[in-house]
């Protein structure tokens, strides 16, 4: 009987048909899915938000008319070419290219400079000192910008000042030059706070015995800041370079409210010259939206330079 049982179980087995391996569905297959469904009504929003508007807008710029009675140019690039022929937008797009040569370096420059100020541990009333730094960018804009046109008018505190030492008063509003001296001065005061954030974090992520080490090996301050501390921000460089650049090439709140971008356009950024165009005078939103492509195309160029030179990653 034994044997029989043995027999009989041995040869169970053999009688079982082949089992087959029935697709499952897997707990990674199941977490992408939440993923992708936790993502799907951002990434709508953001195309219904961002990429529609914005291939509208090139549609747009490919129109002429006024109001609501827009038809397709003829040639379709008729707005792109007509920027060639329009002096008030070279002239706008110089100024905005001047304030980007020289107002975002020195503002980084300062903004790394008081961050390296700011991170040493012996400093007393830290908080107080980034406070009042930082301070600048959460002011309105509108009261910054009375207070500065306040101070620089003709009868202001800074022409008090040179008249006290003998110094004819300058009409700081009234001359291109000086004009664009006081916006990049109100940039330079409302955003190094911001931008010196940034250097300040990513100081703080850097080891002091690196900085000791080379102070040990006969290097000064300068020496260990601009060979040790520098390279270990670049990444912080390349961020504060591209944010920078990017709010410049798109500068309105100053030339609206600081200068009217005036005296005759000279401190009228290319922004603002688009809202102009797009909500003054002879409203054209057709020529609007191809000035708006421009900003968008100079803005990626420039990112993109930035990014190749920046980015030193293998």
């Amino acid at each position: 009987m034994s044997a029989l049982t043995a027999t009989s179980n041995d040869a169970r087995p053999d009688e079982r048909p082949p089992r087959r391996d029935r697709p499952r569905f897997g707990s990674d297959r199941r977490l992408n899915l939440t993923g992708w469904a936790f993502l799907l009504p951002a990434s709508l929003l953001i195309v219904l938000v961002s990429f529609v508007p914005m291939i509208q807008a090139f549609i747009l710029s490919l129109q002429t008319g006024r109001g609501r009675n827009l038809d397709f140019a003829d040639p379709l690039w008729y707005n792109y070419q007509r920027l060639l022929g329009d002096e008030i937008f070279k002239q706008t797009l110089g100024t905005t290219l001047l304030y980007l040569v020289i107002q975002v370096p020195i503002m980084l420059i300062l903004a790394m400079v008081l961050a390296n100020l700011l991170n040493n541990p012996n400093l007393r009333f830290k908080a107080f000192w980034r406070t009042a730094i930082f301070l600048p960018c959460a002011v309105s804009l509108v009261s910054y910008s009375l207070v500065f046109r306040t101070i620089f008018a003709n009868d202001g505190f800074v022409n008090d000042i040179l008249v006290n030492f003998g110094v004819s008063p300058v009409n700081w509003l009234g001359e291109p030059d000086t004009a664009r001296f006081v916006l990049i001065l109100g940039l330079l005061w409302r955003w190094t706070g911001y931008n010196m954030i940034f250097f300040l974090a990513g100081l703080q992520t850097i080891d002091r015995s690196s900085i000791e080490a080379a102070r040990v090996d006969g290097a000064n301050a300068f020496q260990a800041f601009w060979h040790v501390t520098v390279p270990q921000l670049r990444p912080i460089i390349l961020l504060t370079a591209i944010i920078s650049t990017n709010g410049t090439l798109q500068l309105f709140d100053e030339s609206w409210a600081l200068t009217r971008g005036g005296p005759a356009y000279a401190s009228m950024s290319v922004s603002h010259y688009l809202y102009e165009v797009s909500f003054q005078r002879n409203p054209n939103f057709g020529y609007g939206a191809a000035l708006s492509y421009v900003i968008l195309i100079l803005v990626a160029v420039l990112a993109f330079i930035q990014l190749r030179v920046g980015d030193k990653r293998d």
